[in-house]
């Protein structure tokens, strides 16, 4: 009190008053009292006045205030109130402890003074009850103190403790009765609680009642009537104001009840409530005396919690069925008994009692001294905070929340006065209500309505925080806004787990829920899923009941039993979906065949379910504890496989939010983790019936050509319909939520992420896996874009190319596919905008007005590729040539007319089969119809509209055309910028692109474009083919097959019809070739090559591919075995052609079926898949001679080289070279006929003869030959020529014998020097000579414009070099040679690798093998052809060559006979090997091997006698002009004869091997000097 007192004292009075007091002081002290008086609050005038006194007499204690001035004010102050002397009094008795406290004596004696000098007008009673004893003495008021405190407790001994003595017979129980009458009677009339206080006090006067026991008797009637709190409560409040008193006779009336069999009656919680809520009594005096303890309430809190994980744990552990159905009755006894005895907790009782007055202040200080929610888990006092709930929410719901049409019953308030007052505005809500809600937690389940209330509630609060967006509120809204999201969590959402299965409330809820963003409702499912359920024991035990049903339920679940068991779902799901939901997906992740019959069973889910259903796909895919690839890390899991499939599914049947998932997967891309993309991917392919597969028929392909609705129709492999609604709520989602591009650009991005940033530690299989199924997402996500979105969201979302490629760093071919819907919606809107323009309908005018559409579209796009590449670039491709390859797709190039011919008959079928079916009632048949009908015209329109697009795309680029290609360098550093930067890159991008890029070729081709050669560009894609297929992916390698394939298809459309070859390349610019010759008149002449060279090099073409691939499957790594055999399945319907190239596959792949069965069990797979479809092909191919020589023409000499002619390398270019090979042949086979099985050594003779030719070793032999065969044909050949030019005849060439002595000796000196190199590096040289070969052609080939002689032989030694760089720089097309090996290992390795071809298969022992013996082993089996190449090139060397030659001639003679001695050993040892397997294998295949083995030799290697090769020469002149004029003839039995001719003449040869060879190289040596 002091405190107080001195704190309103140093408000009142200030300092300088004392220094001034007699001067001025006084006067305002005096002043500022009657003030004080004259105040009509009394309480505060009491309290100011006292500090006033007090503070004027502290001043005097203290000695700042002379003792007789303040005596003097104090006098005065007497006459302002009676009751001052009082005031005084106090004041006095408050100092007179604080100065009997101090230890300056000086302060106590100036207080003992003052209150001396005030005797005068302070009476001496009332300073006796208030001073101290000890003080009264030295005032002298009393004589001794300690008598004084004597008599004090004897008087109140006597008062209080001294019981009288009362007649407890007689007038007690008279007065008793009286006053139990007098509180009994009816209290309707004019009787008031003052009356009956007046007769109650005469009463006790007139009876002697005891007050104590009368207030006892009101407190029981009380008890009776405690409905009328009214009368009652102001009669206790004027009978007994001791709060103390109040409390002991209630904690009595407690403690009585809590007795063994009794109970504490309803009506005594309520007169406590009503006695604490009318402040009577304080809570912590009556709580005391309430049972139990608070400790033994936290106990058995616990223990709850603790009986409920045990049951939890029963209900997951595995139990024999029997018993665990006993446990389950017992439980729910004892869950029964629990409920149906009310809790005998007095506590509770009295918090009850509390809610039901409306008491919340109390109630709330009550539930804060218990565990959270154990006061509310008891049901009574929930639905009592409920009803509290309800009239505190009750106007604003009225305002606010009521639907509309809604009636609602009216509630009628409480009388109370005191209650919380009801909220009017939503800010009133967090005065009490959501408290409220907060104290009530997941009990709110058991008022359903008030559960609806708060969340309409919700609704109308959101509604208003997203219409009001004023600044001044924001804070508020926002506050509120985190109020109401705390609800959801802590109330609404553990609420609806623990109601029954009520749709309702779920749909209701989902009515607030849907107005969150989905961030928001994601962290409240997650808060319910992962910790609401371990808050409560009861919530606890639902979360073990719902997954043991839930277990129950998928257990049963199977396709027959869908509905049924949805139902059960559905149910189930009402209330605890997360928990559902979670052992759901983690059995459809060990089971992926339960994702149809859940998908089916989930259609009675509710908004909500479907919403949580999402979160719970999400988090499951973003589980940390969950490896995303299986343990061998090669493949992906199949469990995110299987949710992957289930995302597809749902997201496409049941309308659920689809941002969250596509804003995960957005995530996980922008992280650098590609995983996630197949989810995306499913999704697509399900809602947007946009399917993305490489493994398509032809016939799928060409409906992908066409418009959308043949796509949808023809294109898919499952046909999914009614995708309309489904796409078009991807579509929304993605641009609500702004993911489009981001999704497009992460992907394409992510792609090379793949390889280099994440690839690092994976392995090599996952990265390619990884790579396929980004890219296959992007190509599919660009498709679904470019479907659905319009015209203008899309110009509106895909920046320009050069942003998207130099800002974005999106790869070129990406930026393109994404670019590219865009570029033809502006032509096809600028089109339509120009034809509008003008009123012209003639098909010329709307041609013209399309070109002018495209090029004012184009020409931004031509400006922004320029900055994309060097300016080099541009010296050979035009911009515009780049962006129109990049721009334009198979629709525009060409009309699928068969696919739409299919499709319109499937239609018709399906209109007859309709037509047909007795059994389909009468109006679903007229829909069906309808719906064909309608379709069949739908494709028809299509294809006509589609037909006037092409129409006019090819009408401009006929205009484009010839400023395509400038060739400012060469036609080959052309082809090579082409390959590079359009054909390859866009090849291996989509299946669609593959066959767009051959039909691109074969557009250019056919529309004569200049400075292409197409023969060049054909011959830079097959000619090696190791690196573009070692670096593919897997699917890129299959595209790259159907690419191949296709350019395959035209070849083999040519090759295969003289007519058609004539027609479509006999004029055309890219099948044009100029040959050179060192003739008098020196001039160069531009020719077509003719249809039989083309042949040639087709065959050429298909070796090089045999040869690639056999290298492939040789190389024994991964990669280039399992994209060879994709590439090889991709391009069987083309290749092999040939008999003997197929069985060199066919070899290999054996091999490989034999090696990778119990390695690599994929690689096995492919290769057996493949092995059966080749052996299926087997019937289609044909013996070499008839693939690329069918008649004999009759030709002339060879020109020296060929202008940019692919088939340089390795093929002839020459006539002669050919003729010779053919009559060659056919004189070995008239001598096989003739001589019976003493003469196929001959023929062995000659096909080695022929083989040194084609490696460059046999020249002089060779030479001498075509020198004389040539002579003998000049007159047939100059009479040929005349009628059909051929690139193997110029007039320079035609009779110039001196000439060809030239060349031919000049071959003879040549020949040294590869051969000495040939023995020391076997492989190396040869892959030299070839490369050489080819490239020496192409270098002397120029520009394609003639050059003088003299400058060609100059240039001749330079070319070479320079183009070989050119070719090596040059993409991945060039002609490389595959493997570099060092020289020192390289005959070990050929000796040992020969060895083991020849075990291996000896039937193909000198098919393509290991590149070391590439050229020598199959130079026997492809004699016709290689023996001219070789002829071909020596006489190119010959010209090249001549002068260096035959200086170094004489110095290497000595060498030479020591490196004749070296191979003479090796041929001898190799070819007794291959001899002895072959034999060996022979017997074991039986008839097969014979047939296959008619064109291979084993001892094809070893060199040839020179007289043998004289009588061989002789009689293959002889017989030339026979054998030329019949046609070739080759039957399966002549072959057989023939090979048991050679069979059994093997071991003669064999040991006769040794002595011929070293005869060959004496007379070689001997031509040599």
């Amino acid at each position: 009190m002091c405190g107080i007192v001195g704190k309103m004292a140093t408000l009142i009075l200030p300092a300088d008053w004392i220094k001034n007091w007699e001067k001025s002081g006084k006067h305002e002290f005096v002043q500022l009292c009657k003030d004080l008086t004259e105040k009509s609050n009394h309480d505060s005038t009491l309290k100011d006045i006292q500090a006033a006194l007090y503070e004027l007499c502290w001043h005097v204690v203290q000695g700042n205030l002379k003792l007789d001035l303040a005596a003097t004010v104090l006098g005065d102050m007497m006459e302002l109130r009676d009751d001052m002397p009082s005031i005084l009094a106090d004041v006095f008795s408050i100092l007179d402890i604080e100065t009997g406290a101090m230890e300056e004596k000086n302060k106590r004696d100036h207080y003992t003074q003052l209150v001396g000098a005030c005797l005068l007008f302070v009476p001496d009673a009332i300073l006796k009850e208030r001073l101290d004893p000890e003080t009264l003495e030295s005032l002298g008021l009393i004589k001794q103190a300690h008598q004084f405190n004597q008599k004090i407790v004897k008087i109140k001994t006597k008062l209080f403790y001294k019981q009288q003595k009362f007649n407890l017979l007689r007038e007690e129980n008279e007065g008793y009765a009286k006053l139990i009458t007098e509180l009994g009677q009816d209290l309707s009339g004019s009787i008031t609680s003052l009356l009956v206080l007046e007769s109650i006090k005469s009463l006790i006067g007139c009876f002697n009642l005891d007050p104590n026991r009368v207030l006892d008797i009101i407190l029981e009637v009380y008890e009776c009537r405690s409905d009328q709190d009214e009368f009652f409560l102001p009669l206790v409040k004027s009978y007994m104001c001791e709060p103390l008193t109040l409390c002991h006779i209630l904690g009595f009336k407690f403690k009585f009840c809590q007795e063994p069999n009794e109970e504490t009656p309803r009506s005594l919680y309520h007169i406590a409530a009503a006695l604490l809520h009318h402040n009577l009594i304080e809570l912590e005096d009556i709580y005391v005396h309430l049972m139990p303890l608070d400790a033994a309430i936290v106990e058995e809190h616990k223990r709850d919690i603790t009986e409920a994980k045990q049951i939890a744990r029963k209900l997951t552990m595995v139990v024999v069925p029997s018993e665990k159905s006993e446990d389950k009755d017992r439980e729910k006894d004892k869950e029964e008994e629990k409920n149906d005895k009310p809790p005998d907790n007095q506590k509770l009782g009295l918090l009850e009692a509390l809610l039901r007055i409306g008491d919340w202040q109390h109630a709330q200080s009550i539930m804060d001294q218990m565990p959270a929610f154990y006061a509310t888990s008891h049901k009574a006092i929930a639905l009592a905070l409920c009803q509290l709930l309800h009239l505190s929410v009750e106007p604003l719901y009225r305002r606010a929340g009521v639907p509309k049409g809604a009636k609602g019953c009216v509630l009628r308030p409480l009388r109370n006065k005191r209650a919380p007052r009801p909220a009017e505005t939503f800010e009133d809500l967090r005065r009490d209500a959501f408290r409220m809600l907060c104290y009530l937690g997941p009990h709110l389940s058991h008022d359903p309505i008030l559960f609806a209330k708060i969340v309409r509630l919700g609704k109308g609060f959101m509604k208003e925080y997203q219409s009001d967006s004023r600044n001044e509120v924001k804070d508020k809204m926002d506050t509120l806004l985190s109020c109401f999201l705390s609800i959801a969590d802590q109330v609404l959402l553990p609420s609806l787990s623990l109601m029954e299965c009520n749709a309702c409330m779920s749909e209701e809820l989902w009515g607030l829920f849907k107005l969150f963003p989905y961030q928001h409702r994601y962290r409240l499912y997650g808060q319910w899923k992962n910790e609401t359920y371990t808050s409560h024991p009861l919530l606890v035990k639902v979360k073990a009941q719902t997954v043991d049903r839930a277990k129950y339920i998928m257990k049963r679940l199977t396709k027959e039993n869908v509905k049924p068991s949805g139902r059960q779902i559905g149910k189930l799901s009402h209330s605890n979906p997360t928990i559902l939901f979670d052992y759901i997906l983690s059995q459809i992740q060990w089971y992926d065949n339960l994702i149809g019959p859940v998908v089916d069973s989930l259609k009675y889910l509710t908004s909500l379910n479907y919403d949580v259903m999402a979160y719970c796909i999400i988090e499951a895919l973003a589980n940390p504890e969950k490896e995303k690839m299986k343990h061998d890390d090669t493949t992906i899991s199949s469990w995110l496989q299987s949710l992957a499939s289930l995302c597809g599914a749902v997201f496409r049947k049941y309308p659920i939010e689809l941002a969250g998932l596509l804003q995960y997967v957005t995530n996980q891309l922008k992280a650098g983790k590609s995983f996630d993309l197949l989810i995306l991917k499913e999704v697509v392919q399900k809602m947007a019936g946009i399917e993305i597969t490489d493994e398509m028929t032809l016939e799928q392909l060409e409906a992908m050509t066409g418009g959308e609705q043949l796509k949808a129709e023809g294109g898919y492999f499952g046909q999914i319909r009614n995708t309309k609604k489904s796409s078009q709520r991807l579509k929304d989602a993605l641009l609500d939520h702004e993911l489009a591009l981001p999704l497009c650009l992460l992907m394409a991005q992510q792609r090379n992420g793949v390889v280099f940033l994440e690839g690092g530690e994976k392995h090599l299989k996952l990265v390619g896996k990884l790579y396929d199924q980004c890219h296959d997402t992007l190509v599919q996500f660009g498709g679904f874009l470019a479907s659905n979105l319009s015209t203008e969201d899309y110009i509106k979302r895909v920046p320009s190319i050069d942003i998207l490629c130099n800002q974005f760093h999106t790869p070129h071919d990406a930026a393109f596919f994404l670019s590219r819907p865009m570029y033809a919606h502006q032509i096809l809107s600028k089109y339509d905008e120009l034809k509008k323009a003008e009123k012209g309908n003639r098909q010329q005018q709307k041609v013209h007005k399309y070109v002018a559409a495209c090029d004012l579209v184009m020409a931004p796009v031509h400006e922004a590729v320029v900055s994309l590449h060097p300016p080099r670039v541009w010296d050979d491709l035009r911009p515009q040539f780049y962006a129109t390859f990049w721009s334009l797709t198979m629709y525009d190039l060409a009309v699928p007319n068969n696919a739409y011919d299919r499709e319109v008959n499937k239609l018709k079928a399906q209109v007859k089969a309709i037509e047909e079916n007795a059994d389909m009632p009468l109006n679903k048949k007229k829909k069906e119809k309808e719906r064909c009908k309608a379709l069949q015209d739908k494709l028809q329109e299509e294809e006509k509209k589609q037909l006037e697009h092409v129409q006019r795309v090819l009408h401009r680029l006929k205009l484009e055309k010839d400023n395509w290609l400038l060739a400012k360098s060469s036609k080959n550093e052309t082809i090579t910028k082409f390959l590079q930067l359009c054909l390859f890159p866009r090849c291996i991008f989509s299946a669609i692109d593959a066959v767009y890029c051959a039909r691109f070729v074969e557009l250019v081709h056919q529309q004569k474009t200049p400075n292409f050669c197409t023969l060049l560009c054909y011959d830079r894609v097959f000619s090696d083919i190791i690196y573009t297929v070692a670096s593919c992916t897997e699917n890129e390698s299959r595209r790259y097959g159907r690419f191949l394939c296709c350019m395959l298809e035209t070849v083999t459309r040519w090759h295969s019809d003289r007519a058609v070859y004539e027609k479509e390349c006999g004029n055309y610019p890219g099948f044009v070739t100029i040959f050179r010759a060192t003739g008098f008149d020196g001039g160069n002449k531009a020719d077509q090559v003719d249809y039989e060279n083309f042949r040639h090099v087709v065959h050429k073409w298909h070796y090089k591919l045999t040869k690639a691939s056999v290298h492939c499957l040789e190389t024994g790594e991964y990669t280039h075995i399992r994209n060879i055999l994709i590439v090889l399945t991709k391009i069987l319907p083309c290749y092999p052609k040939v008999l003997n190239l197929g069985q060199a596959l066919e070899c290999r792949v054996h091999k490989i079926c034999l090696e990778e069965k119990e390695k690599r069990p994929d690689l096995y797979a492919l290769a057996m898949g493949y092995s059966g479809q080749l052996k299926g092909r087997r019937a289609h191919m044909v013996p070499e001679n008839e693939f690329h020589h069918k008649e004999q023409p009759v030709r002339s000499a060879t020109p020296a080289s060929q202008q940019n002619g692919p088939g340089n390398t390795g093929k002839p270019a020459a006539g002669a070279g050919k003729t010779d090979e053919g009559s060659t042949e056919d004189a070995d086979r008239s001598k096989e006929k003739s001589q019976g099985a003493a003469k196929p050594a001959n023929k062995t003779n000659s096909t080695a003869a022929r083989v040194t030719t084609s490696n460059g070793n046999g020249a002089p032999n060779s030479t001498k030959a075509i020198k004389e065969r040539e002579e003998k044909e000049k007159g047939g050949k100059e009479k040929k020529e005349k009628k059909d030019k051929t690139p193997g005849s110029t007039p320079e060439a035609k009779g110039d014998g001196r000439r060809d002595k030239q060349r031919d000796e000049r071959a003879a000196k040549e020949e040294r020097a590869p051969r000495e190199g040939k023995e020391k590096t076997p492989k190396a040289d040869k892959l030299k000579a070839e490369d050489k070969g080819g490239k020496d052609d192409k270098a002397k080939a120029g520009n394609g414009e003639p050059k003088e002689p003299s400058r060609e032989r100059d240039a001749a030694a330079k070319e070479p070099k320079s183009k070989e760089k050119g070719d090596r720089g040059a993409a991945t097309g060039s002609l490389k040679s595959p493997v570099p090996r060092s020289e020192s290992a390289e005959s070990e390795r050929d000796h040992k690798r020969r060895k083991l071809d020849a075990h291996s298969s000896p039937s193909h022992s000198s098919s393509v093998k290991d590149n070391s013996n590439e050229l020598k082993d199959s130079a026997s089996k492809h004699h016709i052809n290689y023996n001219s190449v070789a002829r071909s090139k020596s006489r190119e060397r010959e010209m090249d060559k001549k002068d260096t030659e035959s200086a170094r001639g004489r110095s290497k003679e000595k060498k030479d006979e020591k490196d004749k001695k070296d191979r003479k050993r090796d041929h001898l040892n190799s070819e007794r090997e291959a001899s002895l397997e072959s034999k060996r294998r022979k017997d074991e295949n039986g008839t097969n091997s014979t047939k296959h083995s008619t064109s291979a030799s084993p001892s094809s290697d070893s060199p040839v006698p020179a007289d043998k090769e004289k009588s061989k020469r002789s009689k293959s002149s002889s017989k030339e002009k026979n054998e030329s004029v019949k046609p070739e003839r080759l039957s399966g039995g002549k072959k057989e004869s023939r090979h048991d001719k050679e069979k059994a003449d093997k071991k003669d040869k064999r040991d006769s091997s040794g002595g011929k060879e070293e005869k060959k190289h004496h007379k070689s040596s001997d031509k040599h000097r």
